[in-house]
């Protein structure tokens, strides 16, 4: 490695839903560590306190866990810094192969740290500003879905003294959904690369107006993934092996190390996929033939549809149903 690598900052983030350790690897090798909110204040506060270490362009590395580290990632990214968001199992790997005893947050920021000077990952891409709206409209409208759900169940079995007040509730966040589901719509409508991106994925049977937001949201840049299979893997889609030895022979099933909001947004355009379109159906019978079952197959036609998704956005061709007719 070159001189200047030895001499680089590295920041190691372990990030949690509330707060975030961090540890900074001097040039030296030794660590100054810090805890911070997870939050823009707390973001503002990392910033300064790597300033004041005459640190304000360290490698900055972080493990993906679930939606927590996109803020920081994405804040980060936006200063100049290089950032590389990698799998949790590289870490803990890193900390096997280093016979580590102790997990705390602070020790893990550490080894992540250290893993970024000594591995130097692949730089992350941060979403576009247009992504980033996209995606912040169609959490929102997932969430005000979710609340309205909750509010109908209420409804079931309220009292009279609060029906009318949950009712009113339920009248707003029904405006609300449908004022976010227009702005979703028009945002993708004023946008050439997206429009374009939401006709290639609306060429795949069984997505949707509802769905095709929330994979555009996510995978509008596919140059940011090497293969479909990372692809897959970004969502928690891919198959997890559990075998050692001769007898232990675990069955595979769903990682879920990954965005838990797409593998949702998927589950009901599999379901449509494998009983209501041809070339889901085809798909469908061939596991159905090889013994799987129902719940097996709707998952692999989850991971199928981000398979697809992904090859139809990274060739530019709309789906071609020949290519997945055997």
């Amino acid at each position: 490695r070159s001189q200047e690598d030895h001499s680089m900052f590295n920041l190691g983030i372990d990030v949690a839903k509330a707060k975030l350790d961090c540890a900074l690897r001097l040039p030296n090798g030794k660590h100054r560590n810090k805890v911070v909110e997870n939050n823009r204040q707390g973001f503002t506060a990392l910033h300064a306190w790597l300033l004041k270490h005459a640190a304000g362009s360290p490698r900055v590395c972080m493990e993906a866990t679930g939606t927590y580290w996109e803020g920081v990632a994405e804040y980060l990214a936006g200063l100049g810094m290089v950032v590389s968001v990698i799998n949790p199992a590289q870490i803990k790997a890193f900390s096997a192969s280093r016979l580590v005893r102790t997990k705390t947050d602070k020790v893990d920021a550490q080894l992540i740290a250290d893993f970024a000077h000594e591995r130097q990952p692949e730089p992350w891409q941060a979403p576009s500003p247009a992504e980033q709206s996209l995606r912040a409209l169609v959490l929102r409208l997932d969430a005000l879905q979710a609340m309205r759900q909750q509010e109908s169940n209420r409804l079931e079995v309220a009292r009279a003294a609060v029906r009318q007040g949950i009712e009113d509730h339920i009248a707003w966040l029904d405006a609300e959904i449908k004022a976010l589901i227009l702005a979703i719509r028009r945002h993708i409508d004023d946008d050439p690369d997206l429009r374009g991106k939401r006709e290639l994925l609306d060429s795949i049977p069984g997505l949707g107006e509802r769905t095709i937001p929330v994979l555009l949201s996510y995978y509008a840049n596919p140059e940011r993934f090497d293969s479909a299979k990372q692809a897959v893997a970004f969502a928690g889609l891919d198959p997890r092996q559990h075998e050692s030895g001769s007898s232990v022979r675990g069955k595979p099933r769903m990682s879920k190390v990954g965005h838990s909001f797409l593998r949702k947004a998927l589950y009901m355009p599999a379901m449509v996929a494998v009983h209501k379109t041809p070339w889901g159906k085809r798909f469908g019978q061939r596991l159905r033939d090889a013994g799987k079952a129902p719940k097996l197959i709707i998952g692999a036609m989850m991971r199928k549809l981000v398979h697809v998704a992904f090859g139809v956005l990274r060739s530019g061709k709309i789906f071609d149903p020949a290519l997945h007719a055997a």
